[in-house]
């Protein structure tokens, strides 16, 4: 089959790999002039299974009332007369209730897995560099109410087979060593020694050149103007180029991976996703010091922010902020990431050559991402990764290549289009 994929982003990069692979003809449609140039840029940087625990869970609801009005919360809720930021928080808070919590983090846990797996077999494959390191994820806390709050996901993550552990303020120091300067802060952490991390835009940029080199067409450049639908299929999708002119493209089947821009394209023929614009922050740095910069990849529990070495780089990342398709960038919320990052590791890095970024994650109420055949049959979603889509990349784009083929995926996973 011929199939259009709708977006470059990490997402619909490895989705057109694994498409490629299969023996499809593929053709991947971006507006950015090189792939992962938006929301996959400069996310935290990791593979972490272990961050199954979704933002809906039964303690949020009150959190979230408490950071109102705060500029500097984690979870920052602008007020806007915005039907679909409503329709989503009554979804959010449906997914706060205990058995939805549960059955989320067994989602999320089941499909990263597989698809740090993937990632893995993929690398092996092709060869891939993308600044990674295996030295796994250590989550740190300075809070003792939520450390201890922390056992009973990490059980359940357990049982769905990460190897995620909790340890002692000591031992966390023993895993990363640079956190000696905080160590009295720290009340204890988790650690996962399997995970990873990377640059999800290096890695996206590679692998385009490698699905191009077997044949994947990328049109860059080129905006998805409309989707043309025709009873229950897509006909063809226009798209235009920097001159503004519309022209069709046409497909056998066609891939949405538009990120947040999923749910307003969707829109305009009928169909309604649960997946709203949560705008994230990072930080890039150069390292100064070896010894002194994290080369494990963290999680602070306390500001909701993670940390990764990428090569001679530190990647400071996290807060999500519900304010629409608006992309600005918070110099405060930056800032507050940065200083953050200097409480923990005060010569770690340049702070003067500091750069900062925001991007739109995908997000659905329950974290859990859409994968799968839509209620039109030659049109599949792979969208609404929120947080997690550097993580789930691989393995949602190797699942909807089985789903494509009429083949079960190796996962068990609620897929979309599917009894």
């Amino acid at each position: 089959m011929h199939i259009g994929v709708l977006g470059a982003g990490v997402i619909g990069t490895t989705a057109a790999w694994f498409l490629r692979a299969d023996g499809h003809e593929v053709t991947v449609v971006d507006r950015q002039p090189v792939p992962g140039n938006e929301t996959s840029f400069a996310n935290g940087g990791q593979i972490s299974v272990s961050h199954a625990e979704p933002w809906a869970s039964p303690s949020t609801p009150l959190k979230v009332l408490s950071w109102l009005g705060r500029e500097d919360a984690p979870l920052l809720l602008r007020l806007r007369r915005d039907p679909a930021l409503w329709r989503w928080c009554a979804g959010f808070l449906r997914e706060c209730l205990p058995a939805r919590t549960r059955h989320n983090i067994g989602q999320l846990v089941r499909l990263g897995l597989y698809s740090r797996q993937t990632l893995q077999a993929l690398r092996a494959q092709t060869g891939i560099a993308y600044d990674h390191l295996q030295k796994g994820i250590l989550h740190i806390y300075t809070d003792a109410r939520e450390f201890a709050a922390a056992a009973g996901p990490a059980a359940l993550m357990r049982e769905h087979g990460c190897d995620l552990e909790l340890v002692e303020a000591d031992a966390c120091v023993g895993i990363e060593p640079a956190l000696a300067h905080t160590r009295a802060q720290i009340v204890g952490g988790s650690y996962t020694p399997s995970d990873e991390s990377g640059d999800a835009h290096r890695f996206t940029r590679e692998l385009a050149t490698l699905a191009q080199a077997r044949g994947a067409c990328f049109l860059l450049e080129q905006r998805v103007v409309a989707l043309r639908r025709e009873g229950d299929r897509i006909a063809c999708v226009e798209i235009a180029g920097p001159d503004g002119r519309p022209r069709p493209l046409e497909a056998d089947a066609w891939v949405i991976a538009l990120g947040s821009h999923s749910a307003p394209m969707l829109a305009t023929i009928g169909l309604r996703i649960p997946v709203y614009p949560a705008k994230g922050y990072s930080v890039t740095l150069p390292v100064r010091d070896d010894d002194l910069a994290p080369s494990v990849s963290l999680t602070d529990d306390e500001y909701k922010i993670v940390i990764s070495r990428l090569g001679d780089r530190l990647r400071c990342a996290g807060t999500a902020e519900l304010a629409g398709y608006d992309a600005s960038l918070s110099e405060r919320r930056c800032r507050m990431i940065l200083d953050r990052l200097f409480e923990l590791f005060p010569r770690a890095g340049a702070r003067e050559a500091a750069r900062f970024w925001a991007g739109l994650r995908p997000a659905t109420p329950s974290n859990v991402p859409l994968i799968g055949r839509s209620a039109l049959r030659n049109l599949y979603l792979n969208t609404g990764h929120g947080t997690l889509g550097w993580t789930h990349a691989c393995g949602s784009g190797r699942a909807l290549a089985d789903l494509v083929a009429g083949r079960r995926p190796e996962v068990d996973f609620a897929f979309l289009g599917r009894n």
